[in-house]
This record gives structure tokens, C-alpha cells and sequence, in this order.
């Protein structure tokens, strides 16, 4: 299957960048290079160091970005980005964008196990080297652990009885597939609540996605180590989907931006901390409802931006 990816925001993003042309930039999350490909347009003389855990999207990025001879691809995740810099002998960087949602290309290809849309064992890694799949916390987490997940990261009201209804059928036999899943799911959720809102799986399969990739585990650091490796004037731009990430990101900046610890009351600071980042995003920037439109996955998509000082 084609890696088919909409980018979110491109427009926004490559504003909030601020490209220079001899400047270095890193996509973090590489997908099918949608908004790599505005970047390194905007090159001359710079590089661009395309980061992503899903072989299937560097091929992709690889094959759409062929004709530019100043980027490198890198297997991994941008968690790691200080060792994958370190790596490529560079020092510092101009700019780096994350999009943190799951590809348009993830969802679609039944084989990945991502969608309830689609009938396919259940998998959900985007580096399909790592061992923990879906099906290792359907089955394997404790209820308590899965009432957890699904409450932190699915922010799902029936959390306590999806949890419950999935112990009581894998000590049947185990839950394989996506659609077993969602039968389950479906069983647990009363037929008055399913009738309204999105799809009854959506909040569960977005729990338990974010638990197989430990997305908010790795993100508060994440984010930190991105700032640090960042150049005086570069600049950090973040799309999250969902309220924890942004929540995350959030305050990230904010401790960044002011860590003074000193008590409100204090008439002068005296803990002599300084900030190293201007947030150039008072408020997260949203898709115009035009994109929402021809892009519904937009809809939940906030970008806030940093620059370092």
C-alpha cells in the first residue's frame, strides 16, 4: 500500500519554523514526508535529518524525497535525539517538528492493527522491531493496569467496564483480532451511549496504541531534549492529538520559559534561574475549518511552538 499521509497545519508549520536556507532541520517524525518535503524545498546549502521507528515511512520518504541530495534518514525514535545527533556529528540544530499523531498510512493498512475499522491481529507498534504489541496488553495487563490506560490516555468514561469485559472473555480464550476488540468494547458500552459521539473502539484502540509505543512515557524528555539540542533563534513546532500530549507540551514550555522557583510573594527572584526559550505560541494554533474539512483527522490537531533564546 502507498504511504498516503495529510499533513497537518504544513502551512503553519513552515512558518513556525522560520526556515534558513543553510540551516539545519530535523523531522522527528518522518511519516511519508509531507512536510519534509516543503523543508527541504526551502534549502540551499542546509541539511534535513529525517527521524522516524517505521521502516514503511523512511522507504516511503525515502522514494518521495530521491531528487535531494542533503538529507539523511534515520531509523529510530525522536526520543533519542540527542544520540542520533551525536551520530551524525552535529552539534545543534535550527529547527525540529514533531507531529505526534498516527499516520493516515498506520490507520489504513489493515496489517498494522492500528484501526477498528479494519479486521487484523492486533499489533498497533510503529517500529515493528520492539516486542510489546497490542495483543501483549489486551491479554497480558492486569485490570487495574488496563482501567489505567484507558482511562489516562483514552480519557473512556466506561473504562472500568471495558476493562472488565475484556478479562472476563480472553478467560474464555485470548482476544486475537481487532474486530474481537471491538465486539467486546461494543458489549460493554451500554447501546444509549454508543448511539452517540464517535465511534464506541475509537477512545479504547488510542489507549492502548499510546501504551504500545509509550508515547506520553518518553514525551516529557522528549521534549526537553529537542529544546536542548536546539541553537540560539531555533525552533521547536509540536502537533499533538490529544489533551495529555498537549498538556505535556504545555507545560514543558512554560517550565522552560520561567523556572524561577522562588515563592510568588518574593518582591526579586534570588533562585537565579533564566529561561532558555521564548514561547512564540500563546495559545496552540488550530486547523482552520477548511482543512477540517478535507482532513477530518485534523480536528483534535493543537501547534505550539518554541523558539530558543
Amino acid at each position: 500500500m502507498e504511504f498516503k499521509h495529510i499533513s497537518i497545519m504544513l502551512q503553519e508549520c513552515i512558518e513556525g519554523l522560520n526556515i534558513k536556507p543553510d540551516g539545519i532541520y530535523v523531522d522527528g517524525t518522518l511519516g511519508g514526508a509531507g512536510h519534509s518535503s516543503e523543508i527541504v524545498k526551502r534549502l540551499s546549502g542546509g541539511l534535513l535529518i529525517g527521524i522516524d521507528q517505521d521502516k514503511d515511512a523512511l522507504r516511503a520518504s525515502m522514494e518521495r524525497l530521491k531528487d535531494f541530495n542533503n538529507v539523511k534518514f534515520v531509523h529510530n525514535n525522536f526520543a533519542n535525539i540527542k544520540y542520533v545527533l551525536n551520530e551524525l556529528n552535529v552539534d545543534g540544530v535550527d529547527g525540529i517538528l514533531l507531529d505526534l499523531g498516527v499516520s493516515s498510512y498506520q490507520l489504513d493498512t489493515p496489517d498494522r492493527g492500528f484501526s477498528y475499522m479494519h479486521n487484523a491481529k492486533l499489533d498497533m507498534r510503529m517500529n515493528r522491531d520492539v516486542d510489546i504489541t497490542a495483543y501483549d496488553v489486551v491479554n497480558g495487563y492486569t485490570k487495574e493496569q488496563l482501567i489505567y490506560i484507558l482511562k489516562e490516555y483514552g480519557e473512556e468514561k466506561w473504562a472500568s467496564r471495558i476493562a472488565e469485559f475484556i478479562v472476563k472473555q480472553r478467560n474464555v480464550k485470548p482476544i486475537e483480532t481487532t474486530y474481537e476488540l471491538v465486539d467486546v468494547i461494543k458489549a460493554a458500552i451500554p447501546a444509549s451511549a454508543r448511539r452517540e459521539g464517535p465511534h464506541p473502539a475509537k477512545r479504547t484502540f488510542q489507549a492502548i496504541r499510546i501504551e504500545v509505543n509509550k508515547e506520553i512515557e518518553i514525551l516529557e524528555k522528549a521534549v526537553n531534549d529537542c529544546l536542548d539540542v536546539l541553537k540560539s533563534g531555533g525552533r521547536l513546532c509540536i502537533i499533538t492529538f490529544h489533551s495529555l500530549e498537549d498538556r505535556i507540551v504545555k507545560n514543558v514550555f512554560k517550565e522552560r520559559q520561567n523556572p524561577c522557583t522562588c515563592p510568588p510573594s518574593f518582591p526579586v527572584c534570588v533562585c537565579g534561574k533564566r529561561g532558555d526559550i521564548e514561547i512564540i505560541t500563546k495559545k496552540p494554533i488550530v486547523p482552520s475549518d477548511e482543512e477540517i474539512e478535507y482532513n477530518p483527522r485534523s480536528r483534535s490537531a493543537k501547534l505550539r511552538i518554541a523558539q530558543k533564546i
